[in-house]
């Protein structure tokens, strides 16, 4: 697989966990332990969780269905 700035993103200071979904975009999930959110490099999905064990299982879950390589959208 070719890595890109999608696949293989600067990770940021605050990166607990990185995902990579079904072709291969990076998914992280950044905060606390207490506070965590994720983000999608392939869909620009994003989710937000108290606890990062529900984080975990959320963003695990976007991994598994997600088959977005990468994505245009403004911000």
């Amino acid at each position: 697989m070719k890595l890109s700035p999608h696949t293989a993103p600067v990770e940021p200071t605050d990166l607990l966990i990185r995902f990579h979904n079904q072709v291969g975009a990076a998914i992280d999930v950044t905060g606390s332990l207490s506070r965590a959110r994720w983000s999608c490099h392939g869909c620009g999905d994003t989710g937000y969780e108290y606890a990062v064990h529900l984080t975990r299982e959320d963003t695990n879950g976007h991994a598994t269905a997600c088959r977005a390589a990468y994505h245009r959208f403004q911000r």
